[in-house]
């Protein structure tokens, strides 16, 4: 079972040795600047470690992003050992219902970096469209939710 859990003193460490392959490195944030930045944006941004049972797997984190007035999936990662299980489709699942709970959403966005066609698939897969937003090499995508 997967399931989303804070970011907390027992587990940080652990979080911050999760890594994705060599050649996926380009397309993911570390989890050290996404957890620098979630300090700093305490406010608006929301982490959590992803659990496939009691095992780390990954890490999401969704934010509020002001200057946007938007509600986004900031990151997501699974480490390279556990990739191609699930756990990434489970962990955005997971993150959608968060946001669709603590904030009623009705619009989640997202970005990947240009050739990543694997998560571009992953969120195609759950109802996610490009915007037609382009910020450098980061496409934009955006999920219509109904309340």
């Amino acid at each position: 079972m997967v399931e989303l859990r804070k970011i907390t003193k027992e587990n940080y460490l652990e979080c911050l040795g999760l890594s994705v392959a060599d050649e996926q490195k380009d397309f993911v944030t570390s989890n050290t600047y996404s957890l620098a930045q979630a300090w700093v944006f305490y406010n608006t941004a929301y982490p959590f470690a992803v659990y496939a049972d009691e095992t780390l797997v990954g890490f999401i984190m969704l934010g509020y992003l002001e200057k946007h007035n938007e509600y986004t999936v900031w990151r997501l990662m699974i480490d390279k050992k556990f990739q191609g299980k699930g756990y990434g489709k489970a962990a955005l699942k997971l993150g959608i219902e968060y946001l669709q709970k603590e904030f009623g959403v009705s619009e989640i966005c997202l970005s990947f970096v240009s050739g990543n066609k694997p998560a571009e698939a992953m969120y195609e897969s759950l109802g996610f469209q490009r915007t037609g937003e382009v910020d450098g090499n980061e496409i934009a995508m955006s999920l219509k939710l109904t309340k």
